[in-house]
């Protein structure tokens, strides 16, 4: 059986709320001219407020603690005169999710966890921006009550997301114990997911593996770059095959084995492959094709069909955490997504 001491996996932020930079507190210190050598993350914990070990081992990992202007690693020595800078996340103190009514599509549910199938644009996690009308809002009216996982952090139920404009499963537990055995399932990796992405391009192998650390960008915090050579963010593996094509975009199957922010929307684009209509990322203008007038027509209403990233989380399979049984769950395409497919199949068939 699992225990229940683990090391949590990361549920990134969701990016698209505006004004998270609000949800940080930046520091800068200066080490003294008589300052022994000593481990960073043990320097910054005696010399922030609240700040425990892990919450400083947790933003050196994700690059938001510098020492002379270049990201370091928890062991670093702080040495005389060194100018440490910090960003730390700063939840609201009161901070209580309001449950509200909300039109679940819940695929399963029993008495440790339920699966549920989120539409593309919701929310899952009440942050800056967005106290209310999230994922978890809706998941507290539907419960008498969430466990709130590991050291009281805002996260009821939540031992994963997917970004508000992905569409497709999630796995939410609903007792401490279902939360840390499925948590340990994500961190050890053997969690199945299963995403379905159209893309910019025909790659030029049918299938295939991307291996590349992604952390954030140096130059836009709102963006994860890919670090081939690992001299930054964390080891990242997503695994493709290619479906079908339409000329110039591909239908692919990707299979994560690491789960990192934007995993596959940072993968697909540093292998020149964007998601179509993934603004973020570069995928909201034809990358591909000959730009006619006609061509350029047919790509913007295929972009009004489908006004974000072409990304839906379509399988999840794992162990339950009570009987041990071996589950999986599958979720459709949605509307919007098969309305696009549709499109360029079309425009496929009568460009060939």
């Amino acid at each position: 059986m699992l225990q229940p001491d683990y090391e949590a996996p990361d549920l990134p932020e969701d990016d698209e709320s505006e004004g998270e930079d609000e949800l940080y507190e930046h520091h800068r210190i200066r080490a003294d001219r008589g300052q022994e050598l000593l481990r960073l993350d043990k320097f910054l914990q005696n010399r922030l407020p609240n700040a425990s070990r892990t919450k400083v081992q947790n933003a050196v990992r994700a690059n938001a603690v510098q020492v002379n202007g270049k990201p370091v690693k928890s062991n670093y020595r702080v040495k005389p005169l060194d100018v440490i800078t910090v960003t730390l996340p700063e939840p609201p103190r009161e901070f209580k999710v309001i449950p509200e009514p909300m039109d679940l599509d819940i695929r399963y549910e029993d008495e440790a966890l339920l699966i549920v199938n989120k539409p593309a644009g919701l929310v899952v996690h009440p942050a800056f921006g967005n106290w209310n009308g999230t994922l978890v809002n809706g998941l507290a009216y539907h419960l008498n009550n969430l466990p709130t996982g590991r050291n009281g952090e805002i996260r009821p139920g939540l031992v994963h997301r997917i970004d508000k404009d992905t569409s497709g499963l999630l796995v939410i537990g609903k007792t401490e114990w279902a939360m840390t055995h499925l948590s340990q399932q994500f961190f050890h990796h053997t969690i199945e997911r299963t995403y379905l992405a159209l893309v910019w391009g025909i790659p030029k192998a049918e299938q295939g593996t991307i291996i590349g650390h992604i952390g954030r960008s140096l130059k836009d915090r709102k963006v994860q770059a890919v670090y081939p050579a690992g001299e930054q963010g964390k080891h990242a593996v997503t695994h493709y095959k290619v479906l079908e094509t339409f000329k110039h975009v591909s239908l692919l199957q990707c299979n994560l084995e690491t789960g990192r922010t934007h995993q596959i929307r940072a993968h697909m684009k540093h292998i020149g492959h964007p998601l179509f209509s993934d603004a973020t990322y570069g995928g909201d203008k034809a990358l591909y094709g000959q730009r006619t007038g006609a061509y350029n027509s047919f790509v913007e209403n295929a972009f009004k069909l489908m006004p974000r990233q072409a990304l839906h989380a379509k399988s999840l399979g794992f162990i339950h955490p009570d009987t041990g049984q071996r589950l999986h769950f599958e979720a459709e395409l949605p509307d919007d997504f098969s309305a696009v497919l549709a499109k360029w199949q079309a425009y496929a068939d009568n460009h060939s």
